[in-house]
C-alpha cells in the first residue's frame, strides 16, 4: 500500500465547519476548566472532527472517542484525527442517539455533545440523557452541552429566533430546545445541571453532573 497516497485521500475526506472554527477556542476554556484531567470521554456528534482534534491535543490526560452516525461525518473525523496525530483521539464510532443496541457499553468520566439537540428529533435528546445515566456511572460524571436554547427568563435573540425558524422549515421536529424542559429530563436520569455559562453568538455551555 502506498502509505503517502493514502494519507492524502484520508485527509481530503477533511469537512470543515466555520461554527466548530468559530467556537473551538471559547468550548476548550470550559472544558479545560470543568473535564477531569484524566478520564475516559465519549463526543456524541462530532460532525467534522474539528473539535476532537483540537480538545484531545489539549487535553491529552483525556482517552477522547468522537462519534457520529453518519459516514461521512467519520470519515471526516478520521481525516482530522490522521492530521493531529493525537495518541488519545479514538476513531470514530457510529454512535446514535436514536438507536441504543450502538451506544457503549463501558464506563465514562464525561460525555460531550456540542450542536445537536436542536438539529435532531426531541427522542434525540432523551437517548443522549439515557445514555449518560448508564455510562456515567461514577457521582460528579459530566454530560457537557453547547448550543443555542430558548430560556424563560431571558428574551430570545433575534438571530436565534431566525435560526430556529429555518431548523423548523427543515424538519418540523428540530428547533431550539428549552433549557427549563432539558433540565428537568436531565434531572428524571439523575443529572443536575451545575453550570449555564453564556457563550458568543448567543449560545450557551450547560454542564450536567451525576448525582
Amino acid at each position: 500500500m502506498d502509505s503517502v497516497k493514502s494519507t492524502r485521500d484520508a485527509l481530503s475526506s477533511a469537512l470543515i465547519s466555520p461554527a466548530a472554527e468559530r467556537n473551538s477556542a471559547a468550548i476548550l476554556e470550559v472544558l479545560r476548566a470543568h473535564l477531569p484531567v484524566q478520564g475516559r470521554v465519549l463526543e456524541i456528534a462530532a460532525g467534522s472532527g474539528q473539535h476532537a482534534a483540537l480538545f484531545a491535543t489539549a487535553l491529552p490526560g483525556l482517552d477522547w472517542t468522537p462519534s457520529d452516525p453518519s459516514a461521512e461525518a467519520r470519515a471526516s473525523i478520521e481525516a482530522w484525527r490522521m492530521k493531529a496525530g493525537a495518541a488519545n483521539l479514538r476513531p470514530a464510532q457510529a454512535v446514535d442517539m436514536l438507536d441504543d443496541a450502538r451506544w457503549p457499553s463501558e464506563p465514562l468520566d464525561a460525555i460531550i455533545c456540542i450542536n445537536m439537540i436542536h438539529i435532531s428529533p426531541w427522542s434525540a435528546a432523551q437517548g443522549l440523557m439515557r445514555l449518560a445515566e448508564r455510562s456515567l456511572i461514577r457521582p460528579g460524571g459530566l454530560l457537557y452541552l453547547y448550543g443555542p436554547y430558548r430560556e424563560a427568563e431571558v428574551p430570545l435573540a433575534p438571530s436565534n429566533a431566525a435560526f430556529d425558524d429555518s431548523l423548523k422549515a427543515r424538519d418540523p421536529a428540530w428547533g431550539l430546545r428549552d433549557r427549563g424542559e432539558v433540565e428537568t429530563l436531565a434531572r428524571s436520569h439523575g443529572l443536575a445541571l451545575t453550570l449555564r455559562r453564556a457563550m458568543p453568538a448567543n449560545n450557551l455551555s450547560l454542564i450536567f453532573r451525576r448525582v
